[in-house]
């Protein structure tokens, strides 16, 4: 779920449960770089038009609130129907395309940004400041950050290795700030992360998040939906699976592969409630 939004504990199926058969995907359209072999490095060639410079309103329109805490579920904006926004560089990108990774311990001002206090269920000891490269929408590369548990560091830079070779898109990925929780819905974040400190909805629990051991990908084009509910609010464009947009995530495509293989759930699979964006260590 998105990083301000509690995640409810599905009910009905355990996340290694194989989804009924969706309807055949037609691929996204090439990038404009092409990999070399097994590098991921990019090579210009002919692509597809330029993302699109994110709206002037985004982020900004703060949505009704609903007696259940979301915000006021609305239609998808046109512009956000088919979503391939440019990203926003918050890191430096990778020197000559290649892909790059770094971990190391969480750094005081990225503590200091972060939602991490003392009141988390992990010490900042325990948490790893990951950086790796990703593939925008707009066909370039890019840094990314995440706050993620020391003991799946490694294996996550391993899956977004796995995401830069085969140019899945990703729109932003950092860290997620403490004043985010607290802000009013404007229900169009797209914010790939990893850790945040947050109980699950409706529980006393923490959340997977609040131990760095779940991320969420590309949260607009793969929303959380149960019954009238969609977070984020209004990515309801999104709940239609057949309609096949760059970023999307289904069964057996390789960013699904990639977290299964390091032996990571999928929100996809579930039943009492669908939660595309969600990998988690234990599958809740």
């Amino acid at each position: 779920m998105p990083a301000g939004t509690p995640e409810p504990s599905p009910t009905a199926a355990p996340p290694a449960t194989t989804p009924s058969p969706s309807p055949a995907r037609t691929p996204p359209p090439a990038p404009a770089t092409q990999a070399e072999s097994g590098s991921g490095r990019a090579t210009p060639t002919a692509g597809p038009p330029a993302a699109a410079t994110p709206p002037a309103w985004l982020g900004t329109r703060v949505l009704p609130l609903r007696p259940d805490g979301f915000g006021e579920i609305q239609p998808t904006p046109p512009e956000l129907r088919d979503r391939r926004l440019v990203t926003v560089d918050v890191l430096p990108p990778p020197e000559g395309g290649d892909f790059v990774a770094t971990v190391e311990p969480v750094p005081a001002e990225v503590a200091d940004r972060s939602t991490w206090s003392v009141r988390c269920p992990v010490g900042l000891d325990e948490l790893r400041y990951v950086t790796v490269s990703f593939w925008g929408f707009d066909h370039r590369p890019h840094t990314g950050e995440l706050l993620v548990n020391t003991e799946v560091a490694d294996d996550l830079v391993v899956v977004f290795r796995q995401l830069f070779q085969a140019r899945f898109p990703i729109e932003q990925m950092r860290v997620t700030a403490a004043e985010e929780l607290d802000a009013p819905p404007t229900g169009d974040g797209n914010n790939t992360t990893a850790f945040v400190c947050r109980a699950t909805r409706g529980a006393t629990s923490w959340s997977q998040h609040a131990y760095g051991l779940a991320v969420d990908v590309n949260p607009f084009q793969n929303p959380y939906a149960k019954g009238d509910v969609v977070a984020p609010e209004l990515a309801s464009a999104y709940t239609d699976r057949t309609w096949c947009r760059p970023g999307m995530l289904e069964a057996g495509d390789p960013v699904v592969k990639a977290f299964s293989a390091i032996g990571w759930g999928w929100g996809g699979t579930w039943e009492s409630l669908t939660d595309w964006m969600h990998f988690s260590r234990n599958g809740r």
